[in-house]
């Protein structure tokens, strides 16, 4: 009976078609042959072979120049021409083309049936195809590489470095490290270093589990924050709100505090009655500009002298959507805005830093827009009409045609204002009043290429605002075409997990995501604008990922995923 443990080939083909096994079961005389072969190669093509190299004798090996690397081998039927540099521990598995310049680094292993081309074909209309002169740009493949059976790489791509291509795919374009793709054309699916991602259900649970911790929890986090013996603006008591034990003072807490409230538990916070919350929010609107000042030392400081006063820019947003989500609004209409003739509109638009702060002027945008919300509904409503076509207009004819932004990146933070920028415009447009946003699809290309910058979304180095400004725009961009589908899914499964994680029992979440050496500044330690912002962020990872019906509750305030007013209607 033969010896179930000896794996000995005994088909005379098998060492051609498994030539990992050929240096541990070649004869010494198939072993010299081989040898040989590899000469006979070097003879025809400059290069090198490496030790411990296997070239099936079934395979066409016909390269003007040619290194494969120790530990390597090339299966039966297989086709190399051109320029093929591989290195170590590398594989050409059986009925594989490889033709042109291809390079690849060590531990790349490439499944049977596939092609990779390194040249291509000419089809200008003057001749027929077979006469067409030919074009070779080349591949280039990184180290530790695993190409899956029946993939075809075109002329011109670069794969990464731990890269995975999966069965059957067309790879038309770069892949980054780490990436692995699938498809035709091959599409992210996820980065390698990640583990792989629970399914959408384990999401959905841990979805519902969070939501019903944060509604149990969120009267202690906001009660955290509030002042009982501070004084009023007027010098009177009750109390303030802070956006964390120890800060100062602010409206934007207050209005932080409603807004959490309200997204939670649909009621105001219990520390001030309605009524209250309502009066304490609408005090001292300055009647002549419609803003409100900050506060400084727990008392309003002066009126901003109009609209280029941006220290109280913010307030329009914040004490607006707070008034909105108590079943109240503003006292006064946002006159700085409306005595603006349209000229005077674009003069304040074409005057936003767009060039070097995205932010800012993006900020600036929503601003105006918001305005103009406001006074839609309790000040001149023909005036406001206008003055937001003229906004719209004016983004639109400016959108940049690459990304469909308003701002380039800088050498020292890349798409960090971009994007941040493009968030705050098109919520402030857009967004609040319901209108598709322009070239959604190089939108979606360069909000996932900034999310890849490790600069700000790496390990303790992103902030609530940076992952509500990838999770927004991607929603947004998102509900108007399904390209990246599957890769923008795959990122906010991400993360939304990395989000639910961070949550501190009773305190909510911090800013900013703390260093892996631990907090360091204020805006580590979990606060109202933390919470807030977080929560509402997570409901747009959930909702990309299609699970957001799990967490009980939909933003409505600020970051309300509805338009807040329809300019069409009359």
């Amino acid at each position: 009976m033969p010896d179930p443990t000896d794996d000995t080939p005994r088909d005379p083909l098998a060492l051609d078609y498994n030539g990992w096994l050929f240096w541990q079961h070649a004869t010494p005389e198939q072993q010299q042959a081989q040898l040989r072969r590899q000469e006979g190669i070097l003879r025809r093509a400059k290069g090198a072979i490496g030790e411990r190299t296997f070239i099936s004798e079934l395979a066409m090996v016909e390269p003007t120049e040619f290194t494969l690397g120790s530990d390597s081998y090339v299966a039966a039927h297989a086709y190399i021409t051109g320029t093929v540099n591989l290195g170590d521990d590398c594989t050409v598995n059986a009925f594989t083309v490889v033709r042109g310049t291809v390079t690849c680094g060590d531990g790349v292993r490439i499944g049977a049936h596939t092609s990779i081309l390194g040249f291509n074909h000419s089809t200008a209309p003057d001749r027929r195809i077979y006469l067409q002169a030919s074009t070779e740009t080349g591949i280039s493949i990184g180290e530790d590489v695993w190409i899956g059976s029946n993939v075809v790489i075109v002329d011109g791509v670069n794969i990464g470095s731990h890269a995975v291509i999966g069965a059957g795919s067309v790879v038309t374009a770069d892949v980054p490290d780490w990436a692995i793709v699938a498809g035709n054309p091959a599409r992210f699916i996820r980065d390698r270093r990640a583990p792989r991602k629970a399914g959408r259900h384990e999401l959905a649970a841990a979805l519902r589990d969070f939501g019903a911790t944060a509604r149990e929890q969120v009267g202690a986090i906001i009660a955290r924050s509030w002042e009982p013996d501070a004084l009023a603006a007027d010098g009177t008591s009750p109390g303030r709100y802070v956006d964390a034990p120890g800060s100062q003072a602010t409206l934007r807490a207050h209005a932080d505090a409603v807004e959490l409230s309200m997204l939670l538990t649909a009621e105001p916070p219990r520390q001030l009655t309605r009524e209250q919350h309502i009066a304490r929010l609408r005090e001292n609107q300055d009647p002549a500009t419609g803003l409100t000042p900050l506060l400084v030392d727990q008392r309003h400081a002066e009126a901003p002298s109009g609209f280029d006063d941006g220290s109280a820019h913010y307030h329009v947003l914040s004490l607006g959507y707070a008034l909105d989500l108590l079943g109240s609004r503003f006292e006064h209409p946002i006159t700085a805005v409306e005595q603006y003739s349209l000229d005077e509109i674009i003069a304040v638009l074409d005057g936003q830093p767009w060039k070097d702060m995205g932010w800012s002027a993006g900020s600036g945008v929503d601003t105006l827009g918001t305005a103009l919300l406001w006074n839609l509904r309790i000040g001149d409503a023909e005036t406001a009409r206008r003055q937001a076509n003229v906004l719209i207009g004016w983004l639109l004819a400016n959108a940049r045609r690459d990304t469909g932004m308003w701002s380039a990146p800088r050498l020292s933070d890349g798409m960090l204002q971009v994007v941040n920028g493009y968030y705050r415009a098109v919520r402030g447009s857009f967004a609040q009043y319901g209108l598709p946003v322009p070239y959604p699809e190089r939108v979606i290309d360069a909000v996932l290429d900034h999310a890849r910058d490790e600069r700000h979304f790496g390990p303790g180095r992103t902030t609530a605002c940076n992952a509500l400004d990838i999770a927004h725009p991607l929603w947004i961009a998102a509900k108007q075409t399904a390209h990246r589908n599957a890769e923008i899914a795959a990122l906010a499964q991400r993360m939304a997990t990395e989000t639910i994680a961070r949550w501190r029992p009773h305190e909510g979440f911090a800013f900013r995501v703390a260093p892996l050496g631990g907090p360091q500044t204020d805006e580590h330690r979990p606060g109202l604008q933390g919470t807030e912002m977080w929560a509402a962020t997570l409901w747009y990872f959930a909702d990309l990922a299609g699970a957001s019906e799990s967490l009980g509750y939909r933003p409505a305030g600020v970051h309300r995923p509805e338009p807040a007013f329809d300019l069409s209607e009359r």
